[in-house]
């Protein structure tokens, strides 16, 4: 396993989560990190990415000002804080690095990691 995502759950609408992508076989640092989401039914949605500099973009508007996101080279990890969930942010989250920039191009990815699962409740 290259990428792995975790720290998903089910928490109440209003709440937080903070999510986890940790790179094994690699070293994440010279990598954009993009975090993507899938509802059930839905298509793939890219939500925010950081740059290797920790400069966030963000894909998904809906989320600005609510998911933060950082990383932390010497762990090979990237942390997705989210918070005031709403239950539109249900979905599965998973994490994907291309190197250098990044991107919101899922197939283009170098890696792409497993999800896990974010449930919001009303």
């Amino acid at each position: 396993v290259q990428l792995q995502a975790s720290g998903g759950g089910l928490v109440q609408a209003g709440g937080s989560l903070t999510l986890s992508c940790a790179a094994s076989e690699f070293a994440l640092g010279g990598y954009g990190i993009t975090w993507f989401r899938q509802a059930p039914g839905k298509e793939r949605e890219s939500v925010i990415c950081i740059q290797t500099t920790g400069g966030p973009v963000y894909y998904a508007d809906s989320v600005n000002g609510r998911f933060t996101i950082s990383r932390d080279n010497a762990k090979n990890t990237v942390t997705l804080q989210m918070n005031s969930l709403k239950p539109e942010d249900t979905a599965v989250y998973s994490c994907a690095a291309r190197r250098y920039l990044c991107s919101r191009d899922y197939i283009g990815m170098k890696y792409r990691g497993r999800g896990t699962q974010v449930t919001v409740s009303s």
